[in-house]
């Protein structure tokens, strides 16, 4: 699973957050690694420099093998409460997409 982190010029990018970003969206998605090929990590803070609340935005894009990518965003005051809202926002949309493809794998065909 290859992630790529994208910040825009007002959000802090340095290693170090880069680097813990990505050990949580590992450790948190690590049930799903063999079914995403990749994820997009997008931070952004939407209203530039003003103080105002719920302003920073993350936005994850996970693509799976054969499928359609899968994309969700959280905003927050901070960075850290946006990134967990986002993997929390992508593992729901994740077991929903999986859970629908094992449930039409599994069922049997009914020829009539």
């Amino acid at each position: 699973m290859k992630i790529q982190t994208n910040t825009d010029k007002t959000v802090n990018g340095d290693e170090r957050s880069r680097g813990f970003f990505i050990s949580r969206i590992v450790e948190e998605l690590n049930l799903y690694q063999s079914y995403i090929t990749r994820i997009e990590v997008h931070l952004l803070d939407e209203n530039s420099k003003k103080e105002e609340r719920n302003d920073l935005r993350c936005l994850l894009e996970a693509q799976l093998a054969g499928r359609q990518p899968l994309a969700v965003s959280s905003q927050a005051d901070t960075i850290e409460l946006a990134v967990s809202g986002a993997i929390d926002k992508l593992k729901a949309a994740l077991e929903t997409t999986l859970g629908r493809i094992q449930n039409n794998h599994s069922q049997p065909s009914q020829n009539l």
